[in-house]
């Protein structure tokens, strides 16, 4: 299964992002996906993770509210609408997926990764 990951861009303080990722390959395996993110000097960080039939999303509790997370399985694309969007929120964002069903908040848990694609907010 390959991932690629692509929306990222500069927006100011308040602006909004739709980031997406497309699986390509052997995506009837792929149950789980998700969306993590890194900030420069920081360890990655989980940001949203849904199930396969989009039935349950899970999200960063510092991120809820401003963060959703969605997918097309008939396109194989995962989602993450992003708004309000602050400064923080400046990183790396990668999307991930895994074949096992658990909605999964730590990275190890996920056995596919995009390229990731930088979002930078600025104030």
């Amino acid at each position: 299964v390959q991932l690629q990951a692509f929306g990222g861009g500069l927006v100011q303080a308040g602006g909004s992002l739709r980031l997406s990722c497309a699986a390509s390959g052997r995506t009837f395996f792929v149950n789980t996906m998700g969306w993590f993110r890194q900030a420069p000097g920081k360890e990655r960080e989980f940001v949203a993770a849904i199930s396969r039939s989009g039935g349950v999303t899970i999200y960063a509790d510092s991120l809820k509210g401003r963060f959703t997370i969605s997918r097309d399985n008939a396109v194989n694309t995962e989602y993450l609408q992003m708004n309000s969007l602050k400064p923080e929120d400046t990183a790396v964002y990668y999307c991930a997926a895994t074949n096992d069903r658990g909605t999964y908040t730590d990275y190890v848990s996920y056995d596919y990764w995009g390229q990731g694609t930088l979002v930078t907010v600025s104030s």
